[in-house]
């Protein structure tokens, strides 16, 4: 996973691609560089770390040039260096590569290489580009023929920017799996891996579809599909400008600050989506679909991470309110995993990003079902909102956090507004629960006032090396939520269960050193969480509550305890998961951990 971004124009580009490299800096940190050609001179600057480092040295120079690419690294091959970042060139560097992705097929390319002659420097698979490159060129002595030659070798996924000395007034990029965009400027064409580097410079874009080839320079833009063979005219698209809440402000990290967003992003999801007083919703994403969606009898929901436990809320959602089946698989399970599937089933791919690697591969791997194919996703015009058939946009705002939250409170509410958009007729319960999402932004304001109490409870807290996180029912991925929470900024070991499964095994983690935090809120099951409570205390388990606001009894039995407003046991979800994002922020806070940037992870996945 990485940011790449590239520049050819009339322009000196340098600071531009360098500030685009800050702005992906959310999906990769560990390095960054960029190359840049002067006809006939070329230059590499590379640096570990942040993308601050990498400007420091850049800007020191001061250096000059119109064609750019540059690259933030998150290591798949190979550990963090100067060495292996990128770009990467070939031996007498005329030729620079950035890429994103994974060549499965790397070591049976550098080792035919080198009985050629090649010498590699790196531990990374990106590096037989350039040079696969190299000995293409040598054979056809035409710069565009030799990446056609060496993206046909290739196996696995990539986003390429390429420059060379060779042709120093064309940009070069290909995309199978993982996402490249162009924009169009006055002066010249910027490129990425995001169209949020895109629209800081215009909102005229193209994005390349996979196995496409685009050979850009100042007077012309030219996409050349691999696969099909065609050349085909670049499809011109205005970007909506989503970046809503994308300045810190006053806050320290932007984990807390999109913490603090929540109450925003719920209103975001529904207006103009619901009408509390005849239950109705409107999905506006969904009418070309109305007819398909009358008819299915199965749903299958994909997603990964944070995205795959809210599609289990959305589980417990749609079957309860729609009375359809639903099925949560984890899409990197789910790609190679061999079941029926009917054409009378629905496929819903859930994305924060939309550019999820394993995600995508489900959605490929039913294209050819006739199954019906939705999306829920935050990112406007991302690869699983044009692969999809229909789905509904979260409007979340830009989440640059690794660590997702508003977001996942934005799907939870996308999916009730589903469910009941599914449900064949509005009622009682229907009108209660939209009623219920008005008024949740007010209610979370309140949970968001808990914030003191809560870093206090994280002083108390910090020093285990291990948490149990327990619910029943909506309240079980809620608990897995918070459990992924806190193992992601504070790498402390946590893990979720249903509470039900504690006597079939996790109780004999439980003593005197290993917390549980148990989920509680009012609702059928809480006299059952409560038993679970008891059997954890009865073995010397600190526990740590979160409840419904007037539950005496729980305070008299648990360590400690947060109590959230009264909500419908559909919507507790959302006020549930703002405790446990502010619990994981504070306790990462107070081991002094970077929130926004967790070690060995990052915000968008786009390899397998």
């Amino acid at each position: 996973m990485c940011g790449i971004v590239g520049y050819i124009g009339k322009d000196n580009g340098i600071n531009l691609v360098l500030d685009g490299l800050e702005e992906l800096e959310y999906r990769g940190y560990d390095s960054a560089g960029i190359a840049f050609i002067n006809d006939p001179k070329s230059n590499v600057y590379k640096e570990v770390g942040e993308v601050k480092n990498l400007k420091k040295i850049v800007q020191k120079d001061k250096p000059n040039s119109n064609l750019i690419i540059g690259h933030t690294r998150w290591a798949t091959h190979g550990k963090p260096s100067i060495v292996n970042a990128h770009p990467h060139f070939n031996s007498d560097r005329t030729i620079y590569v950035v890429h994103n992705g994974i060549i499965e097929n790397y070591q049976e390319i550098k080792n035919r290489l080198i009985d050629q002659g090649y010498n590699f420097i790196s531990e990374t698979d990106s590096e037989v580009i350039p040079h696969l490159i190299d000995y293409y060129y040598s054979k056809t002595n035409n710069i565009l023929e030799s990446i056609k030659l060496a993206l046909n070798d290739l196996v696995g996924t990539y986003a390429l920017e390429i420059i060379s000395t060779l042709t120093p007034q064309k940009l070069y990029l290909a995309r199978l799996g993982s996402p490249l965009v162009i924009g169009i400027m006055k002066n010249g064409y910027i490129t990425g891996s995001d169209k949020n580097v895109v629209l800081e410079h215009t909102s005229k874009a193209t994005f390349l579809n996979d196995y496409d080839l685009a050979e850009v320079s100042l007077s012309k833009l030219k996409i050349i599909n691999l696969k099909d063979k065609d050349s085909n005219p670049p499809k011109i698209e205005l970007l909506e400008n989503e970046k809503t809440g994308n300045d810190l402000g006053n806050f320290p990290d932007y984990m807390l600050k999109e913490i603090h967003d929540t109450p925003e992003t719920i209103k975001l999801a529904v207006t103009g989506r619901i009408n509390p007083k005849q239950g109705n919703v409107k999905l506006g994403g969904l009418d070309s679909v109305i007819k398909e969606l009358e008819h299915i009898d199965r749903i299958i929901i994909v997603a990964c991470g944070t995205s795959y436990y809210a599609g289990l809320v959305g589980e417990y959602l749609i079957e309860e309110l729609a009375n359809i089946p639903v099925e949560v698989v984890l899409a990197s399970e789910f790609k190679y995993k061999k079941e029926p599937i009917s054409r009378s089933a629905c496929v819903i791919a859930i994305s924060q990003s939309g550019e999820t690697a394993d995600t995508i591969a489900a959605l490929n791997k039913v294209k050819d079902y006739g199954v019906l194919e939705l999306g829920i996703v935050n990112s406007i015009g991302s690869s699983v909102a044009r692969l999809t058939d229909a789905g509904v946009y979260c409007h979340a705002g830009t989440e640059k956090s690794v660590a997702s939250t508003k977001a996942f409170i934005s799907q939870v509410t996308i999916l009730t507004l589903v469910a009941l958009r599914l449900k064949k007729s509005p009622d009682k319960i229907s009108r209660k629960i939209l009623s219920e999402l008005q008024a949740l932004p007010q209610k979370i304001k309140t949970v968001l006032n808990l914030e003191n109490q809560i870093k206090e409870l994280a002083k108390r807290y910090k020093d285990y090396s291990n948490f149990l996180y327990i619910g029943r029912g909506y309240n079980y991925p809620a608990a897995l939520e918070g459990a992924l929470k806190l193992k992601e900024i504070s790498y402390i070991h946590a893990e979720g269960f249903a509470a039900g499964e504690m006597k079939h095994g996790p109780l004999a983690l439980i003593d005197s050193k290993f917390p549980t935090f148990a989920i509680a809120t009012d609702g059928p099951l809480l006299e059952k969480t409560i038993s679970n409570i008891e059997e954890i205390k009865a073995r010397g388990g600190p526990v740590l509550a979160v409840a419904t606001i007037g539950n005496k009894k729980l305070k008299k039995l648990v360590d400690d305890v947060i109590y959230i407003p009264k909500t419908l046991e559909q919507t507790s979800t959302q006020l549930i998961g703002v405790v446990l994002q502010l619990f994981a922020y504070y306790m990462a806070h107070e081991l002094s951990k970077n929130i926004d940037k967790p070690r060995n992870l990052a915000k968008s996945v786009t390899v397998e």
